[in-house]
């Protein structure tokens, strides 16, 4: 056996070793994202509303007209998610997010693709049993969760 041969196991340990190493390194320099906002037990601010002359209590949305009720504030792991139903005539016609997480270049470019999705299809199902936008999870939660409390507080 030529003795080159015989280095060629300890390389391969040498460069395995410098590659973990270097791939430890990286994986400890990333930045956490923000730190989670837990929103266990913490009461949810009460929906507004405003449109046909129903009272701001009211619970039962009037047979015609339209009417605007904003759902609560979901705290999710990467911020508050909130958003805005109109209903006009007893159907489902504009679903707006108001609040959702854009604290960094990755919030926005998530979002950016989940909330017009997510907006499709509350507007298609007329209802908030919507698919989960696949790699806005934690967004596409928060925002049914807010859309389903406008839609219980416009009686929907």
């Amino acid at each position: 056996m030529h003795a080159l041969n015989k280095n060629r196991p300890f390389r391969r340990i040498v460069l395995a070793s410098a590659a973990t190493v270097s791939g430890m390194v990286l994986l400890l320099s990333l930045k956490p994202h923000a730190a989670p906002a837990l929103a266990a037990g913490t009461p949810a601010p009460t929906p507004t509303s405003s449109g046909s002359g129903a009272s701001p209590g009211s619970t039962k949305a009037p047979a015609t007209g339209t009417r605007t009720v904003t759902g609560d504030t979901v705290q999710t792991r990467w911020g508050p998610v909130q958003v805005r139903v109109t209903i006009r005539s007893g159907r489902l016609t504009d679903v707006t997010a108001v609040t959702y997480p854009t604290e960094n270049p990755r919030d926005q470019e998530i979002n950016s693709y989940a909330i017009p999705q997510l907006r499709r299809e509350a507007l298609a199902a007329q209802s908030a049993d919507i698919d989960m936008v696949s790699g806005a999870t934690y967004t596409s939660t928060g925002y049914k969760q807010s859309l389903q409390s406008a839609l219980d507080s416009a009686g929907g």
